[in-house]
């Protein structure tokens, strides 16, 4: 759909690079790795620790005086952020007060990647409310209509949610979006093409449902204008990967999925 394509579900499915993330609230919980040969994971163990004492060393000469009068502490450090203040805080979690430049786009894109497909725009009560903070103004009304249609009370009713978006008892409608990167196709001071490469997981966790929750790689597109004081949509729409082979993971269940995503909050992401 142009409004953003949809998957099976209605959602927009779908990077400059290296994207800053602040963070607010969290459990803990393990990830089981591939095998590997014991000889193999020895070797990779010897090698990180080098690697470890290396960069100790480093670091300990970086804050030597260099010799030439000056201490290299005051140099700018490579793996430092770089840039203005990445975004201001916002309503219903969505950032806003983005810098007119290439890097306050990429945070804009990905930060409306994450609330156009999320588990609040199928709601009819905070939808409209996520369409006003995320599109120019003179795109909001078109945009409304289109997703109410999107996700019409029989779409809702064919993925298990009742006319308020809301899942059965003992079940977590669930769709979470994580950008993994984002490219600049084209700036300028007024507007911005970009592409945000999403992966993330969506569907209903909870016993006995018959849409389980699956991951999903996908890439969305945004034409962004400058309208105010901030970058806000004019368009996007979405493409399906570059998706990676899938790692050799035991599946949750569904109540750990479902106290994953109670348990584990969100990102606000910037460059």
């Amino acid at each position: 759909m142009s409004f953003g394509g949809d998957d099976e579900y209605g959602h927009a499915r779908s990077g400059r690079q290296g994207t800053r993330t602040r963070l607010p609230e969290t459990e803990s919980g393990a990830a089981r790795s591939a095998p590997l040969r014991p000889g193999r994971n020895v070797l990779m163990v010897v090698g990180v620790v080098m690697l470890l004492i290396g960069a100790i060393a480093v670091a300990t000469r970086a804050g030597e005086d260099d010799g030439r009068g000056g201490n290299s502490r005051e140099q700018a450090q490579p793996t430092a952020p770089t840039g203005v203040k990445p975004v201001g805080s916002g309503a219903d979690g969505i950032p806003a007060g983005f810098a007119r430049t290439e890097q306050g786009a990429q945070s804009a894109a990905a930060n409306y990647a994450v609330a156009l497909v999320s588990a609040e725009i199928i709601r009819p009560s905070s939808r409209g409310g996520i369409i006003e903070r995320v599109f120019a103004p003179d795109k909001v009304d078109d945009m409304r209509a289109k997703m109410d249609k999107a996700y019409s009370p029989h779409f809702l009713e064919r993925v298990g949610l009742d006319p308020e978006g809301n899942a059965p008892k003992g079940h977590t409608y669930v769709s979470r979006t994580v950008p993994v990167g984002t490219k600049i196709v084209a700036f300028d001071s007024k507007s911005a093409e970009l592409e945000v490469w999403c992966t993330g997981v969506y569907g209903m966790a909870g016993e006995g449902s018959t849409t389980p929750v699956t991951t999903d790689w996908f890439t969305m597109k945004f034409s962004l204008r400058w309208v105010g004081k901030d970058w806000k949509v004019q368009g996007f729409a979405q493409e399906k990967g570059p998706a990676p082979v899938n790692g050799d993971l035991r599946a949750s269940t569904a109540k750990e999925i479902a106290e994953a995503v109670e348990g584990f909050g969100g990102f606000t992401y910037a460059r």
